[in-house]
């Protein structure tokens, strides 16, 4: 793929949408494009992480480690985004991120994610919209967990009481 086919594609994700061609070209030229197989580990939950993905192609699933086994939670395809929780808080890797598909990634360090945020404020607030449509998802289906719960208590009380 060209430099240009490069900055067509990144004009295309919401995040890189109002940054100008230009830019766009540095971003290209220095995020590394990453291929992986599908069913190749990406990130594991746990590690460190120093730098975040834009899916270029292909899928993932996220997946959190639970003490009753995996959950995948969410999956990604073109134009989402990964791994910017790690690099935004300093924390350790909050899922594992597995290709379903063949995958292709841009890897974009953690400086140059700053150095893009800090130049362009419009990336930053699109980062922050997904992260908190993330969140209302994941307080929406833990919303919908606790409900199951407590009608599933409910239940085995009424069957349990005759």
């Amino acid at each position: 793929m060209s430099l240009n086919e490069e900055v067509e594609l990144l004009r295309n994700i919401p995040m890189f949408s109002k940054i100008e061609p230009s830019k766009l070209k540095l971003l290209a030229f220095t995020s590394e494009r990453l291929t992986f197989q599908e069913g190749q580990i990406v990130c594991r939950q746990g590690d460190m992480g120093d730098s975040m993905y834009v899916i270029v192609a292909g899928d993932v699933d996220v997946i959190v480690d639970l003490p009753n086994g995996p959950l995948t939670v969410a999956t990604l395809r073109k134009n989402d985004f990964f791994g910017e929780i790690a690099i935004l808080c300093d924390v350790p890797r909050t899922a594992t991120i597995k290709a379903t598909s063949e995958l292709t990634t841009l890897m974009i360090s953690k400086d140059l994610f700053y150095r893009l945020a800090t130049e362009f404020p419009q990336m930053a607030v699109e980062v922050m919209r997904v992260i908190a449509q993330r969140l209302q998802q994941t307080t929406s289906d833990l919303q919908e967990t606790k409900n199951e719960l407590s009608q599933a208590k409910a239940n085995a009380g009424e069957s349990g009481a005759g």
